[in-house]
């Protein structure tokens, strides 16, 4: 079996984010770039299955800048058994629609059974890239799991909503995207990062997936503007005379909260 998993650099979420006011995209100098946490744990679902079955094969699937090599490495010294880096500048700042066209190219190209990925990045929060891959794949999806089987020839998990949990399965070709209630990204070790530097890593851009970012059929949003988020000004401060709890009533009534 081939599973291949979505992976993404973020800032750290511990860190700074900010945008560069100039472009409208992340500023990656503001903040130490690390694997998505999300990212380490879907990972971890795929390195888990290949433990308890020899012969799986784990692939690591990124679109991003050249810097990020160092993030995919730490896949590949969790365990992934090859890497396949989208670099290509004409992409900067590719909307989800272009990045979903990219990423199912590169999967097609690579090959797969399934492809697992974290259901929601800390940086851009889209939530949707995952069921859009799936869609260009034309492949069943099976979105915010939090819980993961994967057979031989399907893939099953539990997804949680407000009204209980929902059992749901699908036949293979699928891909799935997995919540935090999976278990957490394991260590590296040294000598997984020995391993690391000698494994298969492929960087490629987009003509090479077949994806022409000239075609102006390409569909593509653009950022049209960007400012500083204001400063958080002081709220209403309420003092008791013996009427505060008038004062937050009629408040709360000028705000509409009751």
């Amino acid at each position: 079996m081939k599973i291949v998993v979505l992976i993404k650099e973020v800032p750290d979420t511990w860190g700074e984010r900010r945008l560069d006011l100039e472009t409208g995209l992340t500023d990656r100098a503001a903040s130490t770039p690390v694997l998505d946490e999300i990212d380490e744990r879907a990972v971890e679902a795929a390195l888990a299955h290949a433990d308890a079955h020899p012969g799986t094969e784990v692939v690591v699937l990124t679109m991003a800048p050249a810097s990020a090599a160092a993030t995919v490495r730490k896949a590949l010294a969790m365990g992934a058994t090859s890497a396949v880096h989208i670099v290509d500048d004409a992409l900067r700042g590719a909307d989800l629609l272009l990045t979903a066209e990219v990423l199912a190219a590169a999967i097609r190209r690579t090959g797969f059974d399934l492809v697992i990925a974290g259901n929601l990045s800390t940086d851009g929060g889209g939530g949707v890239l995952p069921a859009m891959v799936a869609e260009v794949l034309g492949v069943a999806q099976l979105t915010a799991l939090s819980s993961l089987e994967v057979g031989e020839d399907s893939v099953a998990g539990g997804r949680v909503s407000d009204a209980g949990t929902m059992r749901v399965s699908a036949a293979l070709p699928a891909v799935v995207s997995i919540t935090e209630a999976l278990p957490e990204g394991r260590f590296t070790t040294f000598k997984g990062i020995m391993a690391a530097k000698k494994k298969p890593y492929e960087t490629l851009d987009a003509a090479a997936v077949g994806i022409d970012v000239e075609d102006p059929a390409v569909p593509r949003y653009i950022m049209v503007s960007v400012a500083e988020r204001p400063p958080r000004e002081a709220g209403i401060k309420i003092t008791d005379e013996g009427d505060a709890g008038e004062k937050l009533a009629a408040f709360l009534v000028a705000e509409g909260v009751v």
